[in-house]
């Protein structure tokens, strides 16, 4: 698979949550933060104002998207000057929401008042294996709604709008597989909006970069494959030399760390989903031998991968065994869950 596909495949855990959510003026509503998880809010009728946890409030209008990669603490209101309510808004586990999907109205409804529905959710997230794409991005991602531009993203909103707003046979199926299609399109409408060139750095500038996209597509779609910096250059059409400075400049790490990163974070999935023997997952992402990829997985991880897989079992959310041994990537070792 290619870099964004995974992000979403390997790196989400759980079932996404959505909800359809109507608001009558005046209202507030804080969003408490979820560690190992990434939120969204999409207005899909009327304005709001979308108030961070730190910087100032702007207004956002309908069609408008914000994504949040580490669902960081926010609030949304019908004007700044509105206090924001401390109760969670939680589609699973507040009273206001009868049915899974079901919109809730918020707020003195009356007549003239103006109403506002948004679209607000998350997914989960395993906070040992985010990917260093998500934690490149800001913290606060806003995608304004412009005629013409993004077509496939606003598509995929009103999709999931409509089926939220009138659940139906086949809503619980439908609802998660248009939650993974709207993150990559948010993701693709991001990356899109970012300029390139100038001396760029970081995943927007690596993804754009054709030489280091082709390489980067190459590590994902054959890990297994006994990859040096030579090949990698050559399949980016570049001298390894080159090849080498470009990459670790725009990914911010050297193209064999990357590829052993990603080799041992496809054996954590492998793992956990998969009853394969060692030796089989072992062959899968690149080792020569159980015994090389066990002492690979424990320096990176904590824990041998055989512990992995059964504290996986048991518990649902693996923590290494010695804090001072977690793993790089870690952003936040608390157990993850989304509003």
């Amino acid at each position: 698979m290619d870099v964004l596909s995974d992000v979403i495949a390997v790196m989400r855990t759980g079932e996404p949550r959505s909800a359809l959510v109507e608001w009558s003026a005046p209202w507030g509503q804080r969003f408490r933060t979820v560690p190992g998880a990434a939120g969204f809010q999409i207005v899909l009728r009327g304005p709001c104002w979308f108030i961070p946890e730190d910087g100032d409030p702007f207004p956002l209008a309908a069609g408008d998207v914000v994504f949040l990669p580490q669902e960081s603490r926010h609030g949304l209101a019908d004007a700044p000057s509105t206090p924001l309510a401390e109760h969670v808004c939680d589609p699973q586990d507040d009273v206001r929401f009868e049915r899974r999907h079901a919109a809730a109205p918020v707020g003195r409804a009356g007549a003239g008042s103006p109403a506002t529905v948004t679209l607000c959710g998350a997914y989960e997230l395993d906070a040992a294996r985010v990917h260093p794409l998500l934690d490149d991005l800001p913290s606060v991602l806003h995608l304004p709604a412009r005629l013409g531009r993004h077509p496939q993203l606003r598509t995929a909103v009103d999709l999931l709008g409509a089926e939220l707003e009138d659940p139906r046979p086949g809503t619980g199926a439908l609802v998660p597989a248009l939650l993974d299609t709207l993150l990559l399109y948010i993701l693709r409408a991001w990356f899109a909006d970012q300029p390139v060139g100038g001396g760029a750095t970081g995943w927007a500038a690596a993804l754009a970069d054709p030489a280091i996209s082709a390489a980067l597509d190459a590590i994902h779609d054959d890990p297994a494959r006994p990859w040096t910096v030579a090949d990698l250059g050559a399949h980016a059409g570049l001298s390894r030399a080159a090849f080498s400075r470009r990459f670790t400049a725009l990914v911010g790490r050297p193209p064999l760390a990357y590829l052993t990163w990603w080799r041992l974070t496809t054996a954590m999935r492998l793992l956990r989903d998969s009853d394969a023997p060692l030796n089989v997952v072992a062959e899968q992402v690149g080792y020569g031998s159980e015994y090389a990829f066990a002492n690979a997985f424990k320096r990176e991880f904590g824990l041998p991968p055989g512990r992995y897989r059964r504290n996986s079992r048991s518990s649902g959310r693996p923590e290494p065994a010695d804090p001072d041994l977690a793993p790089r990537s870690v952003r936040n070792p608390s157990t993850a869950r989304a509003i």
